[in-house]
């Protein structure tokens, strides 16, 4: 399959996933989390992660941070403050089984990062 199929498809999917709703959509957010919100959907993380962070062809950020992740190398790691950090900035670095579609880098500020992760970290309690 070419390349601009897999994105078409990818995008296809996350649609339809997202028009399915979650928990997710009624969470009340902090003004860091809403600011965190914004940055997932205006920097294109939720063309994977959901514009809700229900996931997609990319792991979904509900129920993610302090969770047990299993990486594609058989080992696993908890999704503490660091890992997010080192997910955001060196996608490669430990890749979540399951998710082969490689993240791009991204291009985010540090406090850009900081309110994606106060996002992810507000999400930690939703039912997905």
């Amino acid at each position: 399959m070419k390349s601009s199929a897999r994105v078409l498809l990818a995008l296809v999917t996350v649609s339809i996933l997202t028009a399915c709703g979650s928990d997710a959509d009624s969470v009340e957010l902090s003004e860091a989390g809403q600011e965190g919100r914004s940055v997932v959907r205006s920097k294109g993380c939720a063309s994977c992660h959901g514009s809700n962070g229900d996931g997609g062809v990319g792991p979904a950020f509900v129920g993610l941070a302090g969770a047990e992740v299993p990486l594609e190398d058989g080992t696993t790691v908890i999704a503490d403050r660091d890992y997010l950090v080192e997910s955001i900035v060196d996608p490669q670095a430990k890749i979540v089984a399951g998710y082969n579609l490689p993240m791009p880098r991204t291009e985010l500020t540090d406090e850009e990062i900081d309110a994606v992760i106060n996002y992810i970290e507000e999400l930690a309690e939703v039912e997905p």
